[in-house]
């Protein structure tokens, strides 16, 4: 009420600008990763606003004033700024019952990470469902971070992941092998199927071997397809690793030294989650060509 124009004499439409909703940092447990929504609200540009005059309810003035009374309050708010307030906020997981560890903090030496599972919420039933360990924040920032570091100064360990990921490297001129067998068999299907038209071989002899030729056709297909795969992942692997030394060639000189907001945003590029068991976390990494 005390933002809305129509008080003063001045509706205004467009007020709201609809974006599309990116993918959720980390999906909620049991729900999809991308919003269904698909769209999210945020604050247009007053500049934007298309306004008309309305009766107005209270004096111009005094809702400029409230309007003044509003920016001094939230300039000498005390209360924490909306947003993260963590490093690992929304990356933690537990690995035993897949609920979100969320931060707690009671004083500058009292911070730390507990499962979600093993708090007593009413929508457990006040029953705790979960006994996997709270972790130390400090502690789980450090060793989140320092893993984030030696992928920045060892892009090499990315690509040895996916090698061992991939099928054994093609041999050279394979696809062109696979291409001239391929090949000589459509001829050989063209040339049964001339001689069965000709009636030179009947159609007791011409089904089996047009079969066998067909089935050979089909796999060398899936060996050509599987080939093209492998080479799109090969081509793919190439600019995620050109990317990834780009960036870390330009924030390597200073990732000792960044502050909490440029370790967020680097967490939030290359991490997709921090799975916490037992006795390990486990950082999952998302590195892709953007």
């Amino acid at each position: 009420m005390l933002k809305n124009p129509a008080y003063k004499g001045e509706a205004a439409f467009g007020k709201t600008r609809w974006t599309p909703v990116g993918p959720r940092l980390r999906a909620p447990r049991g729900r999809p990763a991308q919003s269904r929504r698909g769209y999210s609200g945020k604050d247009a540009p007053k500049e934007e606003w298309i306004t008309i005059p309305v009766p107005a309810l209270v004096d111009p003035a005094l809702f400029e004033a409230v309007q003044e009374q509003l920016e001094e309050n939230e300039r000498r708010a005390r209360i924490p700024e909306k947003g993260s307030r963590y490093v690992l906020q929304g990356f933690l997981v537990c690995a035993q019952c897949g609920y979100a560890y969320c931060g707690r903090t009671n004083d500058a030496r009292n911070a730390y990470y507990r499962c979600a599972g093993a708090m007593n919420l009413p929508r457990h039933g006040f029953e705790r469902l979960c006994w996997n360990k709270e972790l130390r924040m400090d502690q789980a920032d450090t060793a989140v971070w320092q893993e984030v570091c030696r992928l920045l100064e060892e892009p090499e360990r990315l690509e040895q992941e996916y090698r061992q990921r991939l099928q054994p490297h093609q041999q050279p001129n394979e696809h062109e092998g696979l291409e001239a067998q391929m090949g000589k068999l459509r001829r050989g299907i063209a040339r049964l199927i001339d001689s069965y038209a000709d009636g030179l071989i009947d159609k007791q002899e011409f089904e089996p071997r047009v079969i066998r030729l067909r089935e050979r056709m089909q796999h060398l297909e899936a060996q050509v397809h599987i080939l093209k795969e492998e080479t799109e992942v090969e081509e793919e692997l190439r600019l995620i690793l050109g990317q990834l030394e780009t960036f870390a060639a330009k924030v390597n000189a200073g990732l000792q030294q960044a502050d909490f907001s440029t370790r967020r945003e680097i967490i939030r590029a290359l991490v997709k989650r921090v799975e916490v068991d037992e006795q390990q976390i486990r950082v999952v990494f998302r590195v892709s060509p953007t």
